[in-house]
């Protein structure tokens, strides 16, 4: 026999329920709070409790073009200026949203670089490597500027700037061609350059096609006889045309 729940009983259960949902959305809006307050304006430090040019936060998301991935994020730079014989220190902290974008330049990319195996209906792609391009500082943005000294002058206060975007240009460049991130945007590529293969394949009547992407690094070690490669990929386009 069904048990019916009456309005009260079902008031009893709503208030409590109620009330638990609301405080875990408010702890979770308080914890998305923090963290974009923790990464836009607290000063990254040292053990030392020095400020450092550091990535403060960095995401790396892939897109459907061949400019195959981005990684964008928050950076925090610094720099010191010392003038006056030494007796004029000034020290400038900043920090500001980049983002680096990865590309594949396929325009060289001919059919000596595609190889087809009969066998297994796989298209191996021999791409050139991903390569980050210009990392883009946000500067308009800036989320926190702290300059500290004793008395900066309007020729400490450039050279601060300068250095500042310097030292947050460098990194970016650095952590953009990290062995983790790239290593991240070539299988952004992969995905990439097999969706950009995929339509052709199926035209041709092989839809049903694998396409294997590799990357000058991995073939320098590769054995050719792992592919089983048969017959080069135009030979394979001409015989099915005929």
């Amino acid at each position: 026999m069904a048990t019916e729940l009456k309005p009260s009983t079902i008031k009893a259960y709503a208030g409590p329920v109620g009330a638990a949902l609301l405080i875990l959305a408010i702890g979770g809006a308080m914890m998305v709070g923090w963290h974009r307050y923790n990464r836009d304006y607290v000063v990254a430090v040292e053990d030392d409790g020095s400020a450092v040019t550091k990535i403060i936060a960095e995401r790396i998301a892939g897109t459907s073009s061949l400019k195959v991935s981005e990684m964008s994020g928050v950076i925090q730079s610094t720099a010191r200026d010392v003038r006056g014989f030494g007796w004029l220190k000034s020290d400038q902290v900043v920090k500001m949203p980049f983002s680096v974008d990865y590309f594949v330049d396929l325009r060289g990319l001919g059919p000596d670089d595609l190889e087809w195996n009969d066998k297994t209906r796989t298209l191996i792609v021999n791409a050139p490597d991903v390569a980050p391009g210009k990392p883009n500082l946000d500067e308009a943005n800036r989320t926190l500027v702290r300059t500290s000294g004793m008395f900066v002058t309007r020729e400490a206060g450039e050279a601060l700037s300068k250095r500042v975007s310097a030292h947050a240009q460098a990194r970016a460049e650095t952590t953009a061609r990290s062995p983790e991130r790239m290593a991240r945007a070539r299988d952004f590529g992969r995905a990439a350059i097999g969706n950009l293969m995929a339509a052709p394949l199926g035209a041709m009547g092989y839809g049903d096609a694998r396409v294997i992407v590799t990357y000058p690094p991995e073939r320098r070690a590769r054995n050719t006889e792992q592919w089983d490669v048969t017959r080069p990929v135009n030979e394979v386009l001409a015989n099915r045309g005929r």
